[in-house]
C-alpha cells in the first residue's frame, strides 16, 4: 500500500505561499526599463565615491551593487576601460567583497531615508520615489571589513564549574581566551584553542551573576550576590587586592569605562546594583569614586559610552543618564511601564574592543593606542560627519524604545512585536540592526536607525534568554531555555545552523570579537566553544 503523505500544515502552507511570492517579486521586474545611474556617498563623511556610473535596471540588487562599489573602492576605473555594461564588474571571491549595506536619502522630504533591502527597482522605482532619468544617490555603510563564517561544530565541552553558568565573555585580544561566572561562586578563565581550564577565579561567597574584560584586555571584573566586585589579572588569573565593598544587595550588571576616555593608567569601572545604586569604582586604588543614586528600584544594567556618559536601567521604569566625573544626573528617560531589563549602545562592539581588530595588530605606544581606540569609536558612531551614540532599552512591558538621548528625551521608536517580556537586546557592530530576545521564544529583528520591525526568527521551543551578532553584522547567535543555541542569517531572516548539546538551559552566549567562536553556558554547568 503506498504512503499517503499528510496534508501540508498551517505553517507550511504560510512558508510555501510566501516563497512563491517572492518568486513573483523576483520575476516582475520589467527588462525593458534601460539603465539607472547611480552615485555612491560614504554615510560617515557624506563624500562621493568614484563617478557616477550605469547599471541596468534588471540587475541592480544589492550583490551586484556591492561588488561595483568593491570594483570603484580598489581604484578600477570602470570609466576609463571602456566597459559599458557597469553591473558585471570582475569577478570577486565573495570573501575578499566587502559586505555593505546602502540607503537613499531623500532630497525633498527632509529625513526621509530608505533602506535598499533587495533592489533598486522595488525600493525607489516602483514607488515612484526615483525615475531612470535621475542619479540615484546612494550612502554605503561596510557591514565589516572581513566576514564571519557561521559556527557549525562543538569544539569543547569543558567541565569545571560545580553549578549553573550565568555569564560567559570572550576577551577582546582574541577568541583564545573566555571568562564565566557561574552559581558556584568561582569565575573561570578557559583557553579556547585546547578546550582546557586556565585559571579558577575564587573569592567570591555567592553567586558571580556579571563577568567583563577591561578594553585592553588585561583585567577582568566580577560581580556577585555577595554584593562586592573583584578585580582579576586575566593573564595570571590572580586575585588584584581584596572584594570592592560598597553595595548592599548583589550586583547585576558592570561596564569598564572606555578606553579613549580614561585617564591613562587610572582605568574606572561602574557597578550596578540591587540596592539602587550604581558605583564608580577606581580600579588602581580600589576605592569608591562617585556613586550614583537617584534610582527607587533595582539597577539592573549600566553602559559606559564613548562620549563619556554613564546610562542605567532600573526596575523603577527608567533609564537615566549621568556624568560619572562628579556623579551628577543629566537626563531621565521615561516611557515604559514596567521595569527595564537591559540596554545596549550602538556603538557598544567598538567600545568593548577599543584598539584590537580582526588584524591581531596592536599599537606600540600608549598615546597610539589611545588614538586608534579614540578613531574606531568615531567611525563606528559618525553619521554625516555628527557622533550619534543611540541607545535601545528592553522591558517587562513586552516594549522596547529607541532612544538618541543626546537630541532628545522622547523616544525615537517604540518597538512592538513581542508578546512577553523582552530580556535581552543588542546592537549590531554596523549599528544596523537591534536584535531582541524574549520570553515569547521569539528573536527580532529591527532597523537601528528608525526602530522600524524587520522580522521574527522562529525556531526555539523556549524562552530565549540572550543573543549575539557576529562581528560582520551578518549572523546572528541565539540562547535559549529550550537547550539549544541557532545561529541565525540576518539578511534572508532563515536559520542558518541549529546547535544542540547543551543538556539543560542555556542562560549565556558570547561571540568572539574576531568571529571564529561562539561560547556558551548554562544549567549543564558545562561551557561548551562553538566554531566553523
Amino acid at each position: 500500500m503506498a504512503t499517503v503523505l499528510p496534508p501540508p500544515s498551517k505553517r507550511q502552507k504560510v512558508a510555501q505561499a510566501e516563497k512563491a511570492r517572492e518568486q513573483q517579486e523576483i520575476q516582475s521586474i520589467p527588462s525593458d526599463l534601460g539603465s539607472v545611474r547611480v552615485q555612491f556617498y560614504d554615510q560617515s563623511t557624506g563624500n562621493a565615491t568614484g563617478p557616477a556610473v550605469s547599471v541596468p535596471v534588471a540587475d541592480a540588487n544589492i550583490k551586484n551593487l556591492e561588488t561595483l562599489l568593491n570594483t570603484l573602492q580598489d581604484n578600477v576605473s570602470i570609466v576609463a576601460s571602456g566597459r559599458k555594461n557597469t553591473a558585471n564588474p570582475p569577478m570577486q571571491d565573495d570573501d575578499e567583497r566587502v559586505p555593505y549595506r546602502f540607503t537613499y536619502q531623500s532630497d525633498t522630504k527632509e529625513g526621509q531615508t530608505i533602506d535598499i533591502l533587495a533592489n533598486l527597482y522595488h525600493s525607489l522605482l516602483q514607488p515612484g520615489l526615483k525615475t531612470t532619468e535621475d542619479t540615484i544617490p546612494l550612502y554605503f555603510t561596510p557591514q565589516a571589513v572581513f566576514r564571519v563564517k557561521a559556527v557549525s561544530r562543538c569544539a569543547a565541552s569543558i567541565a569545571g564549574h560545580g553549578e549553573a553558568i550565568l555569564a560567559t565573555s570572550f576577551s577582546p585580544v582574541s577568541s583564545s581566551t573566555m571568562v564565566s561566572g557561574s552559581g558556584d561562586s568561582t569565575a573561570r578563565v578557559w583557553d579556547c584553542d585546547t578546550g582546557t581550564p586556565l585559571h579558577t577565579l575564587k573569592g567570591h561567597t555567592s553567586w558571580v551573576l556579571a563577568v567583563a574584560y577591561s578594553p585592553n584586555g588585561a583585567l577582568i571584573a566580577t560581580g556577585s550576590m555577595d554584593n562586592t566586585v573583584r578585580l582579576w589579572d586575566a593573564k595570571k588569573g590572580q586575585a588584584l587586592g581584596g572584594p570592592l565593598k560598597g553595595h548592599a544587595k548583589w550586583i547585576t550588571s558592570l561596564a569598564w569605562e572606555p578606553y579613549h576616555v580614561q585617564e591613562s593608567g587610572r582605568p574606572l569601572l561602574a557597578s550596578a546594583s540591587k540596592d539602587s545604586t550604581v558605583r564608580v569604582w577606581d580600579v588602581v586604588s580600589k576605592r569608591i569614586d562617585s556613586v550614583l543614586t537617584g534610582h527607587k528600584g533595582s539597577v539592573t544594567c549600566v553602559r559606559w559610552g564613548g562620549t563619556g556618559k554613564l546610562y542605567t536601567a532600573s526596575h523603577d521604569k527608567t533609564i537615566k543618564i549621568w556624568n560619572p566625573k562628579d556623579g551628577t544626573l543629566l537626563q531621565t528617560l521615561s516611557a515604559h511601564a514596567h521595569r527595564v531589563n537591559h540596554l545596549a549602545l550602538s556603538t557598544d562592539f567598538a567600545l568593548r574592543t577599543a584598539y584590537h581588530d580582526h588584524t591581531g595588530k596592536v599599537p606600540d605606544t600608549e598615546a597610539e593606542k589611545v588614538a586608534a581606540a579614540r578613531k574606531r569609536f568615531e567611525e563606528a558612531a559618525t553619521v554625516n560627519n555628527v557622533i550619534v551614540e543611540r541607545l535601545v532599552s528592553a522591558s517587562d512591558d513586552f516594549t522596547m524604545y529607541l532612544w538618541d538621548p543626546a537630541s532628545s528625551s522622547k523616544p525615537v521608536a517604540r518597538l512592538l512585536g513581542h508578546q512577553k517580556e523582552v530580556n535581552h537586546v543588542t546592537f549590531s557592530p554596523d549599528m544596523a540592526y537591534i536584535a531582541s530576545a524574549g520570553f515569547d521564544n521569539h528573536v527580532k529583528l529591527w532597523n537601528g536607525r528608525d526602530g522600524k520591525f524587520i522580522t521574527t526568527f522562529r525556531g526555539h521551543v523556549g524562552a530565549v534568554y540572550q543573543c549575539c551578532f557576529s562581528a560582520d553584522s551578518r549572523l546572528l547567535v541565539s540562547s535559549s531555555k529550550d537547550t539549544t543555541l541557532k545561529v541565525w542569517d540576518v539578511r534572508t531572516g532563515k536559520l542558518s545552523t541549529d546547535l544542540p548539546g547543551h543538556k539543560d538551559e542555556v542562560f549565556a552566549v558570547d561571540w568572539s570579537p574576531d568571529g571564529q567562536k561562539v561560547g556558551s553556558g548554562g544549567k549543564d554547568k558545562a561551557v561548551r566553544i562553538w566554531r566553523n
